[in-house]
């Protein structure tokens, strides 16, 4: 979904994680709100289920968090190109298994003004990868800033 942008866009990094795959899930992201605070996420979901799903998850319970935070504008990075494929294409290939969980993210995403989702290389996306694992360390949030806010289980 790529609709026109403005100042007020929060950038979001976004990633799921299946221990092994399939196996038990978990959720990360970071989003950088226009004023420069920084907020994160990072949940083990009580649920397996393959790496698919998890970054679909990720994207649903983004989405949700942000509506909650009143953002309008939001551009989404996403290591997994199958989420990206799924929230940016009109009409994407049905995945019939995770078909649900593709749909609650489509439909979310058009609570905002403007959505712009991006794929990019894993290497790129380590935050939210370790977020996903529950490594906040790793995720370098060791020591928050005081505008920057967690959620954890």
């Amino acid at each position: 979904m790529l609709r026109s942008m403005d100042s007020q866009t929060w950038t979001v990094f976004i990633d799921g994680s299946a221990l092994p795959n399939p196996g038990k899930l978990g959720i990360g992201g970071v989003a950088y709100a226009p004023d420069g605070c920084v907020d994160a996420f990072s949940l083990p979901l009580q649920r397996t289920g393959c790496n698919n799903e998890a970054e679909a998850r990720a994207a649903i319970h983004a989405f949700e968090w942000l509506a909650a935070k009143q953002a309008r504008h939001l551009w989404i990075h996403t290591d997994n190109s199958i989420l990206a494929e799924q929230l940016s294409l009109a009409a994407p290939k049905r995945i019939e298994r995770l078909s649900a969980v593709y749909e609650k993210a489509r439909a979310l995403a058009l609570c905002f003004e403007s959505v712009r989702v991006t794929w990019i290389p894993r290497h790129k996306n380590p935050v939210a990868d370790a977020l996903a694992r529950g490594d906040w360390e790793g995720a370098g949030f060791g020591d928050i800033s005081e505008c920057g806010t967690v959620t954890t289980p």
